[in-house]
C-alpha cells in the first residue's frame, strides 16, 4: 500500500484529500507545517508528498506533487525547479491527482546521496539501475521478449502501446539495456505529468532569461539523453504545438533551447509509449499523423494482464519476495486457493494493481495468505 504525506496549511484540504486517498486504497497522513511533516517522515517511509507550494517541504528525497491556487506559468516553473514531479492547481482534480500519484510512485527515483547524520531518511522505494526482470512465460510475454531481442540492437524508433499498468516502461528499459546505447543515459519524460506550458522547456531546455524564472541556462531531456535513449511516456497527451517541435527534432536530429537561436545536434534514440489509440487520436485531430509515422517504426504492444492470466502465480510470487525484502521480513506463503482467486480477478489496473493487492495482503493477512484474505481485502 503506497504511503502519501499531505502537507497543507488548510485543515479542510488535508481532511478532504486524506479521506479520498484512503478511499482509493492509499495510506495517508497529514501535516500542517514542515515540523510536523519532518517528524512524520522520520517515522514513516512515504512514497509521495503532496504539498501546497506555500509550505516548506522536508528535504527527504521523496517524490513531490505540488499544489497551488496560483495557476501562473511562473509558479509552475518554480515548483518544477524546486523538484516537483507534477504541478496541479486548486481546487484539485482528483482524477488527475490519482494519475499523478501513480506516476510518481512508479517512476524511478534519483540515486540516493550519501547519508548525512541528522537528515530524514529517503523513501523505501528504490529502483535499481538495471531493468527489473520481465516475469511470465505465457506466449504473449514470450512474444514481447522476442520483439525486444530483435529490435533492441537496431536504432529504429519504437512505439510501445498498452493499457495503464501493463509494464510499458519496463519494456523501454529492456530495449535500452540490450542496445548498443546501454552504457549511455536512459532519460525518461512523462508527457502527461508536465504542464503544457512547460513541456517545451522540459524537452529542449532554455537559455537564461528565456522567461521570468529562467535564472540560468538549463539542458532539456533531448540533450541529457545525447548518445543514449529518450523514453517519452504518455506521448498521446502531448499538445499539438509540442508535437510539432518533437517532429522537427526527430527529422533533423537538432534542437534549439527556448529563448535561444543556436541549433544543437543530438544523437538520441527515441522510444515512445502511450495508453491511447493514436490512430483514433489522429482521426480526432489530437495527434499528428506525420509524428506517428516517425515514432511507430516498430510497434510493441504490451498485453493486458487479463490476456495472460497464467502468469499471475509467477507475478504474485515475485511480488511477495520483493515486497518482503522491502519490509525486511520473510516472504509469506500463499495457498493454491488464494492464487486461484487472484488468477480469476479482472485486473483493470493490470500488473500495477496486482502488486498493490499483493502488498495489501502481505500487510493484512496472517502467517499465510489464504483465500479468505483475498475475499476480504481485494
Amino acid at each position: 500500500m503506497a504511503k502519501v504525506l499531505i502537507l497543507d496549511r488548510s485543515k479542510s484540504v488535508r481532511n478532504v484529500l486524506r479521506e479520498r486517498l484512503e478511499y482509493e486504497g492509499f495510506s495517508a497522513e497529514a501535516a500542517e507545517d514542515e515540523m510536523q511533516a519532518t517528524a512524520l517522515c522520520e517515522k514513516i517511509p512515504f512514497d509521495v508528498i503532496i504539498s501546497d507550494t506555500a509550505c516548506r517541504v522536508p528535504d527527504a528525497g521523496i517524490p513531490l506533487i505540488a499544489l497551488s491556487t496560483d495557476s501562473s506559468i511562473d509558479t509552475a516553473v518554480e515548483a518544477v525547479r524546486n523538484g516537483a514531479r507534477d504541478f496541479l492547481t486548486k481546487p484539485v482534480d482528483m482524477n488527475r491527482l490519482l494519475q499523478s500519484l501513480h506516476r510518481a510512485i512508479d517512476q524511478p527515483a534519483p540515486a540516493p546521496a550519501p547519508a548525512v547524520p541528522g537528515t530524514v531518511r529517503r523513501s523505501r522505494r528504490a529502483h535499481p539501475a538495471q531493468a527489473e526482470e520481465i516475469i511470465g512465460r505465457s506466449p504473449e510475454i514470450e512474444h514481447v521478449r522476442q520483439l525486444i531481442d530483435k529490435v533492441a540492437p537496431c536504432e529504429a524508433r519504437v512505439l510501445i502501446t498498452g493499457e495503464n499498468g501493463t509494464g510499458k516502461e519496463l519494456v523501454a528499459r529492456w530495449l535500452h539495456a540490450k542496445s548498443a546505447r546501454a552504457g549511455a543515459p536512459f532519460v525518461e519524460v512523462n508527457c502527461a505529468a508536465i504542464p503544457s506550458e512547460l513541456i517545451e522547456s522540459e524537452l529542449f531546455g532554455h537559455e537564461r532569461g528565456a522567461f521570468t524564472s529562467a535564472v540560468k541556462q538549463r539542458k532539456g531531456k533531448f540533450e541529457q539523453a545525447d548518445g543514449g535513449t529518450l523514453f517519452m511516456d504518455e506521448i498521446g497527451d502531448m499538445s499539438l504545438a509540442a508535437q510539432a517541435k518533437v517532429l522537427r527534432a526527430l527529422q533533423e536530429s537538432r534542437i534549439s533551447r527556448v529563448g535561444g537561436d543556436k541549433e544543437i545536434e543530438v544523437d538520441v534514440r527515441v522510444i515512445a509509449a502511450t495508453n491511447k489509440d493514436l490512430r483514433e487520436e489522429i482521426r480526432k485531430g489530437n495527434f499528428r499523423e506525420d509524428l506517428y509515422h516517425r515514432l511507430a517504426v516498430i510497434v510493441v504492444r504490451v498485453p493486458a494482464l487479463r490476456e495472460h492470466p497464467d502468469d499471475i502465480p509467477s507475478l504474485v510470487g515475485h511480488f511477495i519476495r520483493t515486497i518482503a525484502a522491502e519490509y525486511g521480513t520473510d516472504p509469506k506463503p500463499i495457498t493454491p486457493e488464494a492464487l486461484a482467486l487472484l488468477r480469476d480477478m479482472p485486473w483493470s489496473g493490470n500488473i500495477r494493481e496486482l502488486r498493490n493487492v499483493v502488498e495489501r495482503l502481505i500487510i493484512l493477512s496472517g502467517e499465510t495468505i489464504t483465500a479468505e484474505d483475498v475475499k476480504s481485502y481485494c
